[in-house]
């Protein structure tokens, strides 16, 4: 039912958006069949991708994705243009601040208002664009309250939301394995989301190798997200078996007898196993990492002694405002909190979902440098 209710607002949106994209223009044939074309191709690639995107070319496909799910960000900034002059309008019918045809004069009929409103979206993206393909390097040093038995310091690499599929390709990823190892990390993190919404582009351009080049001498350690249950459970841990990547599933990974890393399974998973069990047993005077993609009830970790709790999913929203509703429903919807002795680390992700923008919020790959509490 939620979906049908997703469907329908979205649909609503882009009536309202492309009726005053219509009022706004003068009347003119090939700008008239311009923008009816453009709202088909734009609207219903978005559903397209989603119910046929796998039965159909793998080109065709990247293209109507790129297509659908940008447009979804550009259409929210012209609603959210269109609302605030509607708004402005309403106001001024019984406030009477401005001439009643002060906002109409460029908003129906005018290819000045038109062109102006179009080329200033237009700007907004393309910088929200370059902001996003700018990978933000995020320094956390954390200092904690157990030894790390004969290590001075370990350097972790964290991401998160890679989303590798239609939208974000091989290319890109080598792209940013470059920049992790330039960090010569001692082990890399990865936080959920690798897979976006479907595996067939990543085996088509077999980017299971490419996971291979990442230097890292202890290992890299995930745990599943939504992301990877929404492409099939099965096909996504086959898949991340082919990357040598250490998937773990609500299991635990002593390293170099050292430290654990604790992978949970997924909320959407809602048999995934608590923390008080896969706690259990554990040697509590070693430092305990936590992978949880979604990082709701951060007092749990907490209570059960975990020492770093790395999350993302929220992507804090990728784009104003709805970066406020993120930060509105999680505890730490990005960024760095300590909760007693346990360091919570919510990253707004690496990669992306759908368009690429960021507007407000970045991508980003945190460096955390633990150290004990015998090295300072």
């Amino acid at each position: 039912m939620s979906y049908v209710i997703i469907v329908l607002l979205y649909l609503l949106g882009n009536y309202y958006v492309f009726h005053h994209l219509w009022v706004a223009m003068p009347p003119n044939l090939v700008g008239r069949i311009s923008i009816v074309s453009f709202a088909v191709i734009a609207v219903f690639s978005f559903f397209v991708v989603f119910l046929f995107g796998n039965s159909m070319p793998i080109g065709l496909t990247r293209f109507l994705y790129t297509v659908g799910t940008s447009w979804l960000f550009i259409m929210l900034y012209f609603f959210i243009f269109f609302l605030v002059n509607d708004l402005i309008g309403v106001s001024n019918r019984f406030l009477h601040f401005m001439p009643s045809d002060a906002i109409t004069r460029y908003t129906k009929d005018n290819w000045v208002g038109l062109t102006f409103m179009v080329g200033f979206i237009t700007m907004l993206m393309i910088c929200g664009y370059l902001k996003y393909t700018w990978k933000v390097r995020v320094d956390v040093p954390i200092q904690l309250s157990k030894t790390l038995s004969h290590r001075d310091s370990l350097k972790i690499v964290a991401i998160s939301d890679l989303h590798l599929g239609y939208g974000i390709g091989k290319k890109e990823f080598e792209g940013w394995i470059e920049k992790i190892n330039n960090e010569n990390p001692d082990i890399v993190i990865i936080g959920g989301d690798i897979i976006d919404s479907s595996v067939r582009p990543l085996i088509a351009d077999d980017v299971a190798s490419s996971f291979h080049k990442i230097k890292a001498p202890l290992g890299i350690y995930a745990c599943l997200g939504n992301h990877e249950y929404l492409s099939g459970s099965s096909e996504s841990m086959n898949f991340i078996k082919q990357t040598g990547v250490n998937l773990l599933k609500d299991m635990v990974a002593e390293i170099d007898s050292t430290f654990y890393i604790i992978g949970r399974d997924d909320k959407m998973n809602p048999k995934r196993k608590s923390l008080e069990q896969l706690t259990e047993g554990l040697d509590k005077t070693k430092p305990i990492i936590l992978l949880d993609h979604q990082p709701f009830h951060l007092e749990d970790a907490e209570n059960n002694g975990i020492d770093l709790q790395f999350s993302g999913h929220t992507h804090r929203g990728q784009v104003w405002p709805i970066s406020l509703v993120t930060d509105a429903i999680y505890e730490v919807s990005h960024g760095y909190k300590q909760k007693g002795d346990t360091h919570v680390i919510v990253s707004s992700g690496i990669g992306i979902w759908g368009g690429k923008f960021r507007i407000g919020t970045q991508s980003e790959y945190v460096v955390i440098t633990l150290k004990g509490k015998d090295n300072k």
